[in-house]
């Protein structure tokens, strides 16, 4: 697995119930500051190349960010919607995973499990 990268906030309670997932998996990660460190193009292009939902799965769209620009994201091009995110950060959904291979965004322990390679733990009934 190719290391993995955490793109966070640390105001944001799922950025926060995640990176306490991680250390609690032992799992060894590099955390970017989204909006201080802001994913450069090829980052956010590598990232988009692993949604499946393209620019809806990256999108904060209930946000205030997005929702002051009374803009239609799906008119833009790529390299507008790129400059845009870049621009405006907040635009993005948080926290952004990814170990280059499989992308995970928000909360998501079952994502997280698959990026982590990471069991799950069932206790079985004893009848």
């Amino acid at each position: 697995m190719s290391d993995l990268k955490f793109f966070s906030y640390p105001s944001c309670t799922s950025c926060r119930r995640t990176k306490s997932w991680l250390k609690s998996q032992g799992v060894v990660f590099k955390e970017q500051h989204l909006f201080r460190e802001t994913p450069t193009v090829e980052e956010l292009r590598a990232i988009l190349s692993l949604t499946t939902e393209g620019i809806d799965e990256i999108l904060a769209k209930r946000s205030k960010e997005y929702k002051s620009l009374n803009l239609n994201v799906e008119e833009l091009t790529v390299n507008e919607f790129l400059d845009l995110v870049i621009e405006k950060p907040k635009l993005l959904r948080r926290p952004i995973l990814t170990n280059g291979e499989k992308l995970v965004v928000g909360y998501n322990e079952e994502g997280l499990r698959s990026i982590t390679n990471q069991k799950s733990v069932f206790t079985e009934k004893i009848s």
